[in-house]
């Protein structure tokens, strides 16, 4: 694919205005065919995030601010990260900085991936009907990566404890980071661990896990732009349920028990479905989009433990 050829220097002195800019970014996007899922889906909000972002403004500033004009200075910073999300096929959420989730911003690099789980839909919803609130006390989030769906939970729910976990120690120092932001060092413990390795004999009301489940087709097809995150993040094996499958075996030793297992799977669902056709696995719709979110109570995953372990 040719890259447009763009003179940034016109741009620079033909534009004045934020939404000069905005619909450049936009024109620009659509032209370079970017790929947009990682915080925004269309070309106008992504050039609408970097244009913001820039200016350091929040999301929705006055109205009359989008026909302010801009300093020479402020321009050539958003061309810049214009430039950088059509030549190299950065995310804009990786050249910011930071992306959101359940309404937090949260602190973002190359090491973590980009928030965008549909788990966010029910935090927000207090895990309702699924959970007993009153009666949860502890959770564990696999795999967390920046901490977003652990610290979303911590702070919906400031009564529960949450233990976050991940096999890298540059994701564990982002959700650190995102931790001391949030000022919850009481209430989510950051643990370097592989799944549940390091976890000893702690037993949890609630696990949640985004973990890596994207198969192998898969991952060779995906646009450049999940080419920058992390592919410890993403690639769990041939069909995508390397992760999936040790949780399945391991959770029920971790879980109370009333405990609940809640994981998202993504693009696997059907193989997983396809894998253990015995399992009722109870599978949950959301209202603002996302799919492949699973929910096992400890009494499903001890009928099932022999199909778990012969196939982990």
């Amino acid at each position: 694919m040719t890259k447009p050829n763009i003179d940034w220097e016109s741009c620079a002195h033909e534009l004045h205005t934020m939404n000069d800019f905005v619909r450049l970014g936009t024109s620009l996007f659509n032209a370079a065919h970017l790929y947009f899922g990682h915080g925004t889906d269309n070309a106008i909000d992504e050039a609408m995030m970097l244009v913001l972002h820039a200016l350091h403004l929040e999301h929705e500033p006055p109205e009359n601010f989008w026909s302010a004009r801009l300093t020479h200075a402020e321009k050539f910073i958003i061309l810049d990260l214009f430039r950088q999300r059509i030549e190299k096929r950065l995310p804009a959420a990786y050249l910011c900085g930071e992306a959101w989730f359940a309404g937090l911003r949260f602190h973002i690099n190359e090491h973590v991936l980009i928030p965008r789980s549909p788990l966010a839909e029910l935090i927000n919803a207090h895990f309702q009907p699924w959970v007993d609130v009153e009666c949860l006390e502890y959770a564990l989030d696999l795999c967390t990566g920046s901490g977003c769906i652990a610290l979303a939970t911590a702070l919906t729910l400031p009564q529960v404890h949450v233990d976050a976990t991940d096999i890298s120690p540059d994701a564990l120092a982002v959700a650190q980071q995102n931790a001391d932001d949030y000022n919850v060092q009481e209430q989510v413990e950051i643990i370097h661990s592989d799944l549940f390795e390091n976890l000893g004999g702690r037993r949890y009301d609630l696990i949640l896990s985004n973990p890596p489940y994207v198969d192998m087709k898969e991952l060779a097809d995906m646009p450049d732009e999940y080419g920058h995150e992390p592919v410890l993040g993403l690639a769990a094996g041939q069909d995508g349920l390397d992760i999936v499958k040790r949780i399945l075996c391991e959770a029920e030793d971790y879980l109370t028990e009333n405990g609940v297992l809640i994981v998202e799977v993504g693009a696997s669902q059907r193989a997983l479905m396809e894998t253990y056709p015995d399992v009722d696995f109870l599978w949950l719709d959301f209202n603002h989009g996302g799919s492949g979110v699973f929910l096992l109570t400890v009494r499903q995953l001890h009928a099932h433990a022999a199909d778990f372990a012969a196939l982990r």
